[in-house]
């Protein structure tokens, strides 16, 4: 059986975030780079959400 996991768009499509560049706010957050996983997971889904040009908040 495959494993699924990772980040995927709404279209089924595995997504890798270390193809998408930070942003600065990203860089400069306290949390970036959390070792709390569930911080972490949140920032990069934020991150890829916003990665098609919409505003990065």
């Amino acid at each position: 059986m495959e494993e699924i996991n990772g980040f995927y768009d709404d279209d089924g499509n595995k997504l890798n975030p270390d193809l998408y560049p930070k942003p600065q706010l990203c860089q400069s957050c306290k949390i970036n780079n959390a070792p709390d996983i569930e911080d972490d997971m949140l920032c990069t889904l934020n991150r890829l959400g916003s990665r098609n040009g919409e505003e990065f908040k």
